[in-house]
């Protein structure tokens, strides 16, 4: 049933990272052709930008160690699909192909940029300078994320202001969109309604931010809900609930896309995506991992 709210957004844009932060964490290697397929029929559901890879090294990420193989089977098409590029090598092998979209991927702790990274909070963004000019000058959009927006599991409680010191630094060096990580799923709404107004008084609006859940103690709807009321209309989402973190290993999966989609029908939210067809993309996904679907609509539905 659709009941409609006022003072939420009319449309909203849902940001798919399944193929990438999906698939990055699991055990067992998804053939190249699968990721394809997978990638083809997210589309096919009406998602307006899927995230395709990552360009990481084989080593830290041995899930992606097949981007190149992977975009060469997206073809034409694939140019437009967002990449992750950890660095100035991995925006090499972006810009090789021609790809149109890459992100960064930076922290708002010391202490998971040096886990992540292998950088200082400021190191992290002395290396990005580069890659992002670089990608900017030859006419690629950048995006940023920014993990550990809300607590840390080394640090606790991520101080707002340094959240928002890290992502206004990101957004200075040329990113055109900021996407603010709950990495570890410890946020509640409070603290999302609290994030975004900082931001709005650093002179960010909120057109320039996303927001990024994990569900670890089931708050990503409820996060969501409180993002939407402070006007943001830009949300990751991963189908079928897929994803982590390699190196945050209290991070659990993201907010599944098919939960995010069933809650903005009730809105009454438009968003462009074909529920059924996404439930059976992330059903027939869940075949080839061997094991059900976290989201809880996809296991109501399929």
């Amino acid at each position: 049933m659709v009941v409609p709210e006022a003072g939420l957004p009319e449309r909203v844009t849902i940001y798919e990272v399944g193929p990438r932060d999906g698939l990055q964490n699991e055990q067992a290697m998804v053939r190249t052709a699968v990721k394809a397929e997978f990638v083809r029929r997210l589309v096919a559901a009406g998602l307006p930008v899927v995230e395709a890879t990552s360009f990481v090294h084989p080593r830290w990420v041995p899930q992606l160690a097949d981007a190149e193989e992977l975009m060469g089977l997206l073809g034409e098409d694939g140019r437009r699909h967002p990449v992750l590029v950890p660095n100035e090598r991995g925006l090499d092998r972006a810009l090789a192909l021609g790809l149109q979209h890459v992100a960064i991927f930076g922290s708002a702790t010391e202490t998971f940029a040096q886990k992540n990274l292998n950088r200082s909070l400021d190191g992290q963004l002395a290396m990005f300078e580069p890659t992002v000019r670089r990608a900017r000058e030859a006419g690629v959009d950048v995006r940023a994320y920014v993990s550990m927006c809300f607590g840390d599991p080394w640090e606790g409680p991520v101080p707002v202001e340094q959240v928002v010191a890290v992502g206004t630094r990101l957004l200075d060096l040329g990113a055109s969109q900021l996407s603010l990580g709950d990495t570890i799923g410890v946020g509640t709404a409070g603290q999302v309604t609290a994030l975004v107004a900082a931001f709005g008084a650093a002179g960010v609006g909120v057109d320039r931010l996303a927001l990024h859940f994990h569900d670890t103690y089931g708050q990503a709807l409820a996060n969501t809900y409180a993002a939407l009321r402070a006007g943001v209309t830009t949300f990751d989402a991963s189908a079928g609930g897929l994803g982590g973190c390699p190196y945050a290993h209290s991070a659990t999966g993201n907010l599944a896309t098919e939960d995010l989609v069933w809650m903005l029908d009730g809105l009454g939210i438009r968003h462009g995506v074909d529920l059924e067809a996404l439930v059976a993309t992330s059903t027939w996904l869940a075949g080839h991992l061997g094991r059900p679907s976290p989201s809880a609509v996809v296991r109501a539905l399929a």
